[in-house]
């Protein structure tokens, strides 16, 4: 576990530790969580890197006959 400051401007600097394994990048985006009291922070990733996750998942919709 790591401890980081936070900033008077409320940033943090993620340590080179934790960043690097997860590809952040300058400038990337991050999902920001609360869960409770802990705070989670993600990073954002393109939906064409997502594609692919769930291999068997059924992603048909079931529809009424009158609708198309």
């Amino acid at each position: 576990m790591t401890v980081v400051t936070v900033s008077s401007k409320f940033q943090i600097v993620i340590p080179k530790e934790v960043r690097e394994p997860l590809g952040i990048e300058p400038g990337q985006k991050l999902r920001v969580f609360r869960f409770g009291d802990l705070v989670a922070v993600a990073p954002v990733r393109p939906m064409n890197e997502i594609r692919g996750r769930f291999p068997g998942i059924d992603t048909d919709v079931p529809r009424d006959p009158d609708r198309v």
